[in-house]
């Protein structure tokens, strides 16, 4: 047998198509499918067949988006997509695909979630359609309200997070809880200087010399009298002027010995004499208080000298 050469180019011509592979027309870029969970690292895009799940089984399932646009929002920027330029129909996609799955899942979405599926699903009709003109004669685009509210949410997301950065008392600070207790603070009253004690009672003794008497006789006072005297009007607890101590009718000698009774009260820590500054007033306090003054025992060194004097 002899073989046609034009037979078998043309059986040649016939099994060249059969022998090269048929490469299709490369479809377009579809995007990546959102993973229902991450398992180690790896997404997991469906339910694995063989995962037996019992019929009372606790599902838990944690929403990551806290709305429709928080939702919408994710995609367009896992996606790396231009906001002012969403492809409505692969963004429609995802999302209702989303929705099926969580609705497979049993999981109860929100009625928002609804109405922004019909939305989207609005916006890509009217993309199809012949577009209306405003009055400036330009075409107005079915996605500007969409991503008008996409924009603000994104802004105020934005401040929410800045704001949560922020250090926040319980969380990242504690207050420091000390008890510290209520403590009176006293104030204690200026010791009053032996000369300024000396100046007041210059003055008693200006004051005496105007009720000066010629006697022939005078009663001979007692130091240690005197100072029961004073306790007595002292027994009230108030400061008293220094001046208010002293009976000018008693003339010099008066004078003299409830001088020396208020330092001997002072000596035995009786009284208090105080004074708020330099040439102030000064004041004199009682400091047996509660005390009857007939019960305390007093004695004065200057009584046989006051006496002599008399």
């Amino acid at each position: 047998m002899t073989n046609d050469p034009a037979s078998d180019a043309n059986q040649d011509n016939q099994a060249t198509p059969d022998a090269a592979p048929v490469h299709a027309a490369p479809a377009g870029p579809r995007q990546q499918e959102m993973p229902l969970a991450m398992v180690h690292g790896q997404p997991v895009l469906q339910i694995p067949q063989d995962l037996y799940i019992p019929p009372d089984a606790l599902e838990v399932i944690l929403d990551a988006f806290e709305g429709p646009l928080d939702l919408l929002l994710y995609l367009i920027r896992r996606q790396n997509l231009e906001i002012l330029d969403i492809p409505v129909a692969e963004i429609t996609r995802q999302y209702v695909d989303y929705i099926q799955a969580m609705h497979e899942m049993r999981f109860e979405l929100a009625a928002e979630y609804l109405v922004m599926a019909a939305i989207l699903a609005e916006i890509k009709s009217r993309m199809l359609l012949p577009r209306a003109v405003n009055e400036e004669g330009d075409e107005e685009d079915p996605r500007a309200e969409l991503v008008r509210r996409l924009q603000e949410y994104e802004r105020f997301k934005k401040a929410a997070e800045d704001i949560d950065a922020l250090p926040r008392q319980d969380r990242d600070t504690a207050p420091a809880q000390a008890f510290v207790p209520d403590r009176a603070s006293v104030r204690l009253p200026p010791e009053v200087d032996l000369r300024e004690m000396l100046l007041a009672l210059h003055d008693v003794f200006k004051r005496a010399e105007l009720y000066t008497q010629h006697a022939i006789k005078r009663d001979a006072l007692s130091v240690r009298q005197r100072m029961g005297e004073l306790l007595t009007r002292l027994e009230d607890g108030a400061f008293h002027r220094f001046e208010s101590l002293f009976e000018a009718r008693e003339g010099k000698l008066g004078v003299v010995v409830t001088f020396l009774g208020l330092l001997t009260l002072a000596k035995e820590q009786l009284v208090d004499i105080v004074q708020e500054a330099p040439l102030a007033p000064i004041y004199v306090k009682s400091l047996a208080i509660g005390t009857d003054p007939t019960e305390i025992q007093l004695s004065s060194e200057f009584d046989e000298a006051a006496n002599d004097d008399a």
